[in-house]
């Protein structure tokens, strides 16, 4: 549908763009949903770019088809909009009214403007309808892809800040492992690893996996590429932290770790300093 021969539409809006603002802005102000979560100000601005874009985007030529060139603009303001409401906490329905609670407003506009005529508000209604409605989905598209990144960035940061890797000593590191090791985890355990061993120099990595529940035939494949890829790059490693359970475990499974182990970091920590030829000793007590 061609919207400069057949649709009247862009030329209300650019004749009462101000109006539709205005009351439009009411509209979403009345909703409640945006209460002290986005300025009026930064609400009116978002809302009156739109109106311009959209009336472009309907000049453009067709009014069914907003993934033209023509509709650019109003997608990427759209995506802009989406993207901010999702880091500020919007929900997708919030985030969706944006454009459909333009509805009213416009539908009010249309009904005192073409009077008489059932057919022309009617058909001018539906056009306006499909419209809103493809530009509503399409914020909704985005805001969900802007929650999906959000979401998989915070994941990975998670994942970085649950796999610290400390400097206990000179030429001794040690890597405390919490919670389930999967391969994806692995990776990142690994990587972090290696990246402290060649800028420390390290000779020694103590994994401790008193945080990790169970130990079974995976994750003992996960913390043995781990202990390889250490050594590879010259670092031995000791496994701290098993439990009799996990001895167990270990031993009903017929799982060869190949790695020297001990029970607690402490013990772990003093076989690093034997094998790296340092020594701790006892400051002597001051006199009183």
């Amino acid at each position: 549908m061609v919207a400069s021969t057949t649709s009247r539409i862009p030329d209300l809006l650019e004749k009462h763009q101000s109006k539709l603002l205005t009351s439009w802005v009411q509209q979403q102000l009345a909703s409640g949903s945006l209460t002290g979560q986005i300025k009026e100000d930064e609400l009116k601005e978002h809302s009156e770019k739109f109106l311009r874009e959209f009336v472009a985007g309907l000049k453009s030529g067709h009014t069914d088809d907003i993934v033209g060139a023509g509709w650019s603009p109003v997608r990427e303001l759209l995506g802009e909009v989406s993207h901010s409401r999702a880091l500020q906490g919007f929900t997708p329905s919030e985030t969706a009214t944006f454009i459909f609670s333009l509805k009213e407003p416009l539908f009010t506009l249309l009904r005192e403007e073409i009077k008489g005529n059932a057919q022309a508000l009617g058909d001018e209604i539906w056009t306006a309808t499909k419209l809103i409605d493809k530009l509503g989905l399409y914020t909704a598209e985005v805001y969900q892809q802007s929650r999906d990144d959000i979401i998989r960035r915070q994941a990975q940061e998670l994942l970085e800040l649950s796999t610290p890797v400390v400097e206990l000593w000179h030429k001794i590191l040690a890597l405390p492992l919490i919670g389930t090791l999967d391969s994806e985890r692995t990776q990142t355990v690994m990587e972090n690893l290696l990246n402290h061993i060649v800028k420390s120099g390290a000779e020694i990595a103590i994994i401790d996996i008193t945080g990790v529940p169970t130990v079974d035939t995976l994750v003992a494949q996960h913390l043995i590429k781990t202990v390889s890829a250490a050594r590879l790059m010259g670092a031995d490693c000791i496994i701290s932290g098993i439990r009799p359970q996990i001895a167990q475990t270990i031993v009903h499974l017929g799982l060869q770790l190949d790695v020297v182990s001990k029970a607690t970091m402490a013990d772990a920590f003093a076989l690093a300093l034997k094998r790296t030829g340092q020594v701790v000793n006892r400051a002597a007590a001051k006199p009183a």
